[in-house]
């Protein structure tokens, strides 16, 4: 037996559902990544740029929270149903 050496391809779409639909992950980032997308005018934020925050995502990797330690960001997802995963 020979193992696969080429690489599956995954649509975003079957990314996400790869798993299940309810899976996210919570990872670590820096807030000057938050503070990039904000809208321009928004000055509501107190954050150091090199704050560390953790943010809650799904498996296609598109933000749905962003919370100021991991223990808030995985009861965050637990709380709204979701079944969170760390990145490392």
């Amino acid at each position: 037996m020979t193992p696969n050496t080429q690489a599956s391809v995954f649509t975003t779409e079957a990314f996400a559902a790869l798993g299940a639909p309810d899976l996210v992950y919570v990872r670590p980032i820096k807030a000057a990544e938050i503070l990039a997308d904000a809208p321009v005018g928004t000055t509501d934020f107190d954050l150091s740029p090199d704050q560390t925050l953790y943010a809650v995502c799904r498996a296609d990797g598109a933000r749905l929270a962003v919370m100021v330690d991991r223990d808030t960001a995985v009861a965050a997802a637990i709380a709204h149903e979701l079944a969170p995963v760390s990145v490392h």
